[in-house]
């Protein structure tokens, strides 16, 4: 019995060593370009660190000259008090001197003070704006941008992840079937994932054009449109999403194919000689059989949604615009620490908060599901 024990503890500690070993080479990957990233930029967020740091000149007593590099100031917390900072006004409606009464517009709707009579002393910029039970209120920030980007991210993830996921299981139910030429299909569907984001989003910028693009082409045909897809902050947002889930469905569906492959076919043939049909055999048997797939599949798309930048980057020449329409978390980050303010600190900033936000909802995802699959 002892000696069969020691074989057993022996067995297992070979199996870890392998297991080890095997790990060891993406472990590695992810703590040199992931994990140790991340720490020097939980480190930058403390600072103003620039990109390229200022060269100072001085002269000493004798007339020598030597330059330096300035160096980092350590600043605590103000990157993220800035990138934080959010404060709500009331707005108190113009009355006027003469009559005592509350000026009305051309609509006669209630004409309030401007905002920027309460922003400009703050160092704040407008959010929005709403009216709660006659009373009109005001929402400024430090950076608007990075809660414009933070809710178009969030809209973008709440419309692709459900629609991509649920095509991507049909198109693998589709591409699983037994017929002549299926593989062909199967490549033609997967071929998106295998180019290069940045090829398509300039071949989907042509498909856009108003004048002579291919999609206002076709609704033409319909009499509908023509819309300016990328110069609307009506339309510019749907555009990419249109783009993005065309591209990555071929993902999803090679992952929910292996899961349909790893079904037993004999499940399928004892429910229906049960008499079961196909949409029964569907929710009965295919749903709850991919269950972890499909687990895997909503939060690695909800993950990958999150790190929307590519197409918005080529497609609006790196703005996110018309009026911060398609800006980004991560587009706001490489801008201003790359392009515009090269601001390193405060990108990186943007960047820890951003992470924090993207794990603690895959986290929450990953609560949910399992509370119901329990």
């Amino acid at each position: 019995m002892a000696q069969s024990e020691q074989v057993s503890g022996s067995l297992k500690k070979s199996q870890r060593r392998t297991a080890y070993m095997m790990m060891s080479p993406a472990a590695t990957i992810l703590i040199v370009f992931l994990g140790i990233p991340f720490i020097m930029a939980v480190g930058f967020s403390f600072t103003n660190q620039p990109l390229v740091p200022r060269v100072i000149t001085e002269t000493d007593e004798d007339g020598n000259v030597t330059q330096r590099q300035e160096s980092a100031d350590f600043i605590g917390l103000d990157n993220y008090e800035r990138l934080l900072r959010v404060k709500l006004f009331t707005l108190e409606p113009i009355i006027d001197e003469e009559t005592g009464k509350v000026e009305l517009d051309e609509d006669g709707n209630t004409v309030y003070e401007r905002a920027r009579g309460y922003l400009r002393p703050e160092r704040l910029e407008e959010l929005t704006q709403f009216s709660i039970l006659g009373t009109r209120y005001l929402v400024g920030a430090s950076d608007a941008k990075f809660w414009f980007s933070l809710w178009n991210v969030i809209k973008f993830v709440i419309i692709v992840v459900p629609i991509q996921t649920s095509l991507a299981l049909g198109l693998a139910m589709l591409v699983n079937q037994k017929l002549p030429g299926i593989v062909i299909f199967r490549t033609l569907y997967f071929s998106p994932v295998v180019t290069s984001m940045a090829i398509l989003a300039v071949v989907w910028f042509f498909l856009y054009n108003p004048s002579a693009g291919f999609f206002n082409t076709m609704l033409g045909v319909l009499s509908l449109g023509p819309y300016d897809w990328l110069e609307s902050s009506d339309t510019a947002l749907i555009a990419i999403i249109i783009l993005s889930i065309w591209q990555g469905v071929g993902f999803q569906m090679v992952i929910f194919l292996a899961g349909l492959q790893e079904i037993p076919g004999s499940l399928y043939e004892a429910s229906s000689l049960d008499g079961a049909n196909t949409f029964q055999q569907f929710r009965h048997i295919t749903i709850p059989s991919l269950k972890n797939t499909t687990v895997f599949v909503v939060i690695s798309t909800t993950i990958l949604a999150f790190k929307l930048f590519t197409q918005v980057d080529v497609m609006t020449f790196g703005r996110g615009g018309p009026d911060n329409a398609t800006i980004t978390p991560t587009l706001h980050m490489v801008n201003e620490g790359f392009r515009e303010a090269q601001r390193v600190g405060y990108s990186s900033t943007i960047a820890v908060v951003f992470v924090m936000i993207v794990i603690s909802i895959s986290l929450i995802q990953n609560t949910l599901f399992r509370e119901r699959g329990s």
